[in-house]
């Protein structure tokens, strides 16, 4: 019985390897084909992504070296491939527009950036506050309240930018009172740079309102001197 078993066995293990050994075969074979392929395009991206970031410094040398004309041909090239060096290299491109005063160009370029559902939040949020800020004399108030107006809210990273923009449309509105407690409540909020919290504060003060909450502070934040404890037996 034991001998008919194995015999058993053995024809099944003979059936099985000649049924299915060819596509098992095949099947390895185009695995381990993938998986190459997968190493191989992995380096190459890895490769292709050097160069890229090689290629940005570059531009970005070229611009510090004021050749601005050689700077924006080789940031064009970067911006027609794809990836967070060719982001970059709009922006930066966008920004020179800016400098020649090309703001239709400049405005183009950042929509382009703002409108890419692949990046981040944060990018797409700045590329439209530049957008805005780009054409910004050729817009109508409430369509830069329209466009920028959803950022300006204090969660977002980008509160004290987008919240300055609205506040200078509302004025160009005549809605004085709403500049003013949007850019009181901008100088109020620490999350904000600095130098945009005094520009807010200032204008805050010429429209009347009183945006210094913490006279101490304040004035630690203008001079850059740290802010001094009161002393207890003053207190007292």
């Amino acid at each position: 019985m034991r001998e008919v078993d194995e015999a058993v066995r053995h024809d099944e293990v003979g059936d099985f390897a000649r049924k299915y050994g060819w596509p098992l075969g095949i099947a390895f074979v185009v695995a381990i084909a993938a998986f190459g392929g997968f190493l191989f395009w992995q380096d190459q991206g890895e490769g292709e992504l050097e160069v890229a970031s090689e290629n940005l410094v570059q531009a970005i040398d070229e611009l510090e070296a004021g050749n601005t004309d050689i700077a924006d041909e080789e940031l064009a090239a970067l911006a027609a491939g794809e990836g967070g060096a060719a982001t970059m290299a709009a922006m930066l491109r966008a920004a020179i527009a800016v400098e020649r005063g090309d703001t239709e160009a400049a405005a183009a370029l950042y929509d382009q950036i703002s409108s890419d559902g692949d990046l981040s939040a944060e990018m797409r949020d700045i590329a439209t506050i530049r957008s805005v800020s780009a054409r910004y004399d050729e817009m109508a108030p409430q369509a830069v309240i329209d466009r920028v107006g959803p950022l300006a809210v204090p969660d977002n990273a980008y509160y004290g930018s987008a919240g300055e923009l609205v506040a200078h449309a509302y004025l160009d509105q005549g809605k004085t009172q709403e500049a003013g407690a949007l850019l009181a409540d901008i100088a109020a909020n620490d999350e904000v740079p600095s130098t945009l919290r005094a520009r807010a504060r200032e204008l805050a003060g010429l429209l009347g309102v009183d945006a210094i909450e913490n006279v101490d502070a304040t004035l630690a934040e203008l001079t850059g001197e740290p802010l001094q404890e009161p002393d207890a037996e003053l207190v007292e």
